[in-house]
Formats: C-alpha cells, structure tokens, sequence
C-alpha cells in the first residue's frame, strides 16, 4: 500500500523535510532535518505519538546544516547516511541495495545516485521515492562542485530513478516553484533538463548553467559531515 509522508518545508533554504511512519506502527524516520527546526520535528513526532529511529541523509548539503546530531541525541535515534559523503559520525554508512527496517516490516531501500554529489543517495519506500538534489521537480542538482559531475546525475537518473514504476511519487530534496510532489512518470516525459535529451545534450545543458556558489557551503558541508554539531 502506498503512504504519503509528512512533508515539512524550510522557505530559507527551500528545503524538504520528510517524516516516515506506517499504521499501527510507533516508529518513525526522518529524511534531511534542518538545524533551525529541530524542535517542530519533535513537536509533529510527539503529536503524532512516534517515536524516530532513524536520521537519514541524502548527502552532506550545501546550503544548509542538519539537526540530524541534535536530533539524534535527544531521541536516541541512529544517523543513516551515504557512505560515499563523509559524514564519519553516524552510526550507518549506506551502500547501494542496502535495506533500512523499521516499524513492523517497514523497508526502504537505499539507492546510490551520484552526480549532485558523489555520495548522493535516493531512499525507495512504499511507491514513494525521496531523491534528495539528484531529481527535483522538472529538474535536477547541480553538478559543479562537491565531487560533481553530469555524467554520474545522467546515469543515476535515467538508469535508477527513470526504472522506477511510472505511478512512483517522487519527493525532491528542494523545490523554488511551489512545487511539493510528482511522480517518475511526469518527470521521464516532462522534466526540462532529462526527458528525452542525450548525455551529449544534458552534460553541454549543466555545463552552461554558471550558477552562483551557495552561500552557506564553507559552513555547511564541514558542520554536515559533523551531522551538524
């Protein structure tokens, strides 16, 4: 059966925040927190009488800390993270085909999705998809810093994420249009930046793009893979 997580959003950052809870189950995971809002991730858990085993990352950000220390420490819940982003603290450093359990017979399957960066994963649960930068809503990660690269974020989304069943909602790490969920078929037919374009095509397109470096990634990436503390 497919389940919608709680969707919680930071305007400064344009950041999601998911929470992951099934029926009749007290346990819950919680998907890239954010530093400034640990306290309303602990007030929706408490409301909702849960209780969160897991802290998952899908990679060391750039634009923003992580409550994912702060959180583990006061709930006693395990960080989860890429193995391939740095983040020495946690607990777990994922691969790709590992399996996170939680609940009563709750899975999520850890898929590697490089190119935003190189670490970059994508977290697979009851018909929902959490793609972190590597897919966004009619886009995609950037790929130019932090170990990027194009021809990794092409391979990851048209290899991986594109193989997913069509109906698969898809959860972006970040959204800049109002934007909160699609679904893999929407983005393999409309996506701006990977429906039907080449690797040739795609590698030119994120060549060109001359973004601005995010403002907070001298602070963010150190204090991310110190899981924010």
């Amino acid at each position: 059966m497919q389940l919608n997580p709680i969707q919680l959003f930071d305007t400064e950052s344009s950041t999601f925040t998911y929470i992951l809870n099934a029926p009749g189950s007290k346990q819950a995971v919680i998907i890239d927190p954010v530093d400034r809002h640990w306290e309303r991730d602990l007030r929706h858990l408490e409301r909702l009488g849960l209780e969160l085993a897991y802290v998952l990352e899908t990679h060391a950000h750039a634009d923003h800390v992580t409550s994912a220390g702060k959180l583990r420490e006061l709930t006693g819940a395990q960080a989860a993270v890429p193995s391939g982003c740095g983040i020495a603290p946690a607990e777990l450093q994922l691969n790709d085909g590992d399996i996170i359990r939680f609940g009563t017979g709750e899975e999520i399957l850890v898929l590697h999705t490089p190119g935003h960066t190189a670490g970059s994963m994508s977290y697979v649960w009851r018909g929902n998809v959490f793609t972190g930068d590597t897919l966004l809503i009619d886009g995609c990660g950037r790929t130019d810093f932090q170990s990027g690269s194009s021809d990794a974020l092409y391979d990851s989304v048209t290899g991986k994420l594109f193989t997913l069943p069509d109906d698969t909602r898809m959860w972006p790490g970040h959204d800049y249009k109002g934007q909160s969920v699609s679904t893999i078929g929407w983005e393999k037919q409309h996506n701006v930046r990977l429906a039907k374009r080449s690797r040739e095509d795609f590698v030119k397109l994120m060549a060109e793009l001359n973004l601005p470096k995010p403002k907070l990634i001298d602070v963010a990436v150190p204090a991310n893979q110190n899981l924010g503390l």
